[in-house]
């Protein structure tokens, strides 16, 4: 090939390139590798890969990977075991503004789907009931310590962080941080009075400690986010197909979960394909009980305080609305944890809501899954744009 050939198709292709899309360009190089806690957050990502919806997309895809601890699961994402994962929204927040880790949250992967817990036969009915008592929270960073607090705040009580041997007085209530499988035996044992989680550990308290739902979470800030999809940046930024074709068969898993919440329940079980160590009398109570009979008015406690909001135990909707991550992050502000928080207080909310989330992906993924009418609570006609409802 003489020079004029060779600049001459050098320039060729350059113009088809010029002409191609970013998404066409973009190498596809990785397989997913899912990681996950057992509770029902995780539904989407293990539907996708239990109806190969990862697969329609063109991915290669491993079976998820359960892990125990929320820490566990951090310590694993970051050693880039998986490239896929679910974190409560604190979490990632953390990650990036503290820790300065490369992370970005792509979609949410839930509404709702949590709840405080109490034992049956100790009278707690109210927050104001927590005085002096003992209350297991999943993670430091999680929106599950934050509306504990500002309930036990609201109730007259402190939130307090003591060790086994300090005293807890009666106008306190003290935090105590446990992995979700550990809750329910810790409560059976007596260790702790109570605990506020993800499901299915609600439900399973109910069936089998015959322990009590205090409160729903999605009851008091309405549709809630809790869990959301969590990739490393670089392969966002690097790998654009990749990134939206792993966030395309989340939200077609979160429309199929909502259209199938009964099969849905099946799948996961350990009678079904064993995604999580549950029955499927456990998982049905998640996915289908969720009534005013059961936990409105006239049930002490009284789990259910605003049915006008029809809200659910748990739903799906993958946007991940700015004004949740501003009010979250804003809360975080005011919430006890253990350890250095300051970052928080040096960190401006408005760069966070920018900088933390792609919004591109999940919304193309949306319009290209039925629309917003296909999910909870988006509405029609303003579907990017939320107001956060909020009453303890």
């Amino acid at each position: 090939m003489n020079r004029r050939d060779f600049i001459k198709r050098s320039l060729s292709a350059a113009a088809v390139g010029t002409l191609m899309s970013p998404y066409t360009r973009a190498k596809q190089s990785e397989t997913v590798r899912v990681g996950y806690l057992p509770i029902t957050d995780a539904a989407p990502l293990l539907i996708a890969h239990a109806n190969e919806f990862y697969k329609d997309e063109g991915l290669n895809a491993e079976p998820p990977g359960l892990i125990r601890s929320w820490s566990a699961l951090v310590e694993s994402f970051l050693a880039r075991k998986f490239n896929v994962v679910h974190l409560l929204l604190p979490i990632p927040i953390w990650m990036r503004y503290k820790d300065k880790i490369p992370v970005k949250v792509v979609a949410w992967d839930h509404l709702n789907g949590s709840a405080l817990t109490v034992k049956g036969d100790q009278g707690i009915h109210e927050f104001k009931d927590l005085g002096g008592k003992q209350v297991a929270v999943p993670y430091w960073y999680s929106m599950h310590n934050v509306i504990l607090q500002m309930g036990i705040k609201k109730a007259g009580l402190k939130p307090v962080i003591k060790t086994h041997s300090e005293k807890i007085k009666k106008d306190e209530a003290n935090l105590v941080l446990l992995p979700p499988p550990e809750m329910p035996p810790a409560l059976a044992s007596g260790q702790i009075d109570g605990y506020i989680v993800a499901e299915p550990f609600n439900a399973l308290g109910e069936l089998k400690l015959k322990a009590r739902i205090l409160r729903f979470t999605g009851d008091m800030w309405k549709n809630h986010p809790c869990c959301v999809v969590v990739m490393h940046e670089k392969t966002v930024d690097s790998d654009p197909v990749f990134t939206q074709k792993v966030v395309n068969a989340v939200v077609r898993a979160q429309k199929w979960i909502l259209q199938n919440p009964a099969k849905t329940a099946g799948i996961l079980s350990k009678e079904g394909k064993g995604y999580l160590p549950m029955s499927k009398e456990t998982l049905d109570r998640v996915f289908l009980k969720y009534d005013t009979k059961t936990y409105g008015k006239g049930n002490l406690p009284q789990a259910i305080r605003h049915p006008e909001w029809n809200a659910s135990r748990i739903g799906f909707q993958p946007y991940p609305y700015p004004t949740a991550t501003r009010f979250i992050f804003d809360r975080l502000r005011e919430t006890l944890v253990q350890g250095d928080n300051r970052f928080l207080k040096q960190v401006n909310p408005d760069f966070v809501v920018k900088d933390l989330v792609s919004y591109d992906y999940v919304k193309k993924a949306v319009l290209e899954t039925g629309g917003p009418s296909v999910f909870t609570d988006m509405k029609i006609d303003s579907p990017w744009d939320r107001e956060e409802v909020v009453e303890i």
